[in-house]
């Protein structure tokens, strides 16, 4: 019998048994020793790639897909990719579930997420982020022209920005709209002709029997309770990510036509997937 709560709630923290603490025990041992011993090797590498490469990063991006595609694997959370990453300079755009998304986005394409600036400073994942190359945003109007410019400067250099435009994260049943702001630094001068943004949908299937929201993680959930709970599932349930075909910018008038148009497509393949139809045009 699958448990569901009222939209919006947090469901209650679940009762652990022996056998899910030895699941906890098992997975985050290996799981953090995976993590932590490549962030380890990326550091190392990042001494030599660093003096000798500035600002690209030819050789640490893969091992961040390494460790993740290893991460999901000793999860045992299934990963089906669907579509082709796009190639070329650009950004990609998701729709945003989970912590797990890091994960999940990493192992499938080389890329460096655009957070909020807070990120930076939280234990764990804040040392990841760092060191994986993602670009802190903060929300400050002031400091608006500063930040587009580098993110001109990162999309010049190769690098893939991945972006959230819903701004938070939800429960994984729904896709929010789409935030034009951060659009606006594709439609400079010099990147507006050679940009593409390239869609992408990231599904979550739970577990059999469980919430249909388990993998989402949203309002004030714990990240620990969080990690406890997807790290102690007997059984796993799979992730989908899809990647839509990529937007020219240069296609676009301006950045919420382009917006709309990207939150459309993550949209409709996400409630293709939830329900089985095509969303009708605008819903």
């Amino acid at each position: 019998m699958t448990v569901t709560w009222d939209d919006g709630n947090v469901p209650p923290p679940r009762r652990f048994g022996l056998g899910d603490w030895l699941r906890v025990a098992l997975r985050g041992l290996t799981v953090g020793t995976l993590v932590f011993g490549g962030l380890v090797v990326l550091l190392l590498v990042r001494l030599v790639e660093r003096p000798l490469c500035g600002l690209r990063r030819p050789v640490t991006p893969f091992i961040t897909v390494g460790v993740c595609k290893g991460a999901l694997r000793l999860m045992h959370l299934p990963l089906k990719v669907t579509g082709v990453p796009m190639r070329g300079q650009g950004a990609v755009v998701a729709n945003h579930s989970s912590w797990l998304d890091i994960f999940v986005l990493n192992a499938s394409k080389r890329i460096y997420f655009v957070s909020k600036s807070e990120v930076a400073n939280w234990p764990g994942i804040g040392w990841l982020a760092r060191a994986t190359g993602t670009v802190f945003v903060v929300r400050d109007p002031r400091r608006a022209a500063e930040q587009t410019q580098m993110f001109q400067d990162r999309l010049l250099a190769g690098h893939k920005l991945l972006f959230f435009p819903e701004g938070t994260s939800t429960d994984g049943l729904r896709v929010l709209p789409f935030k034009p702001t951060l659009f606006q630094a594709f439609f400079a001068p010099e990147l507006r002709d050679r940009l593409q943004v390239q869609p992408v949908t990231v599904i979550y299937h739970a577990p059999k029997g469980a919430d249909a929201r388990f993998y989402g993680w949203w309002g004030d959930m714990e990240f620990g309770t969080h990690l406890l709970s997807t790290l102690a599932a007997r059984r796993q349930g799979r992730v989908e990510v899809v990647y839509h075909p990529p937007l020219r910018v240069a296609d676009f008038a301006d950045r919420k036509s382009l917006a709309a148009t990207a939150e459309r497509a993550v949209r409709g393949a996400h409630v293709l997937a939830e329900t089985g139809h095509v969303p009708e045009l605008g819903k």
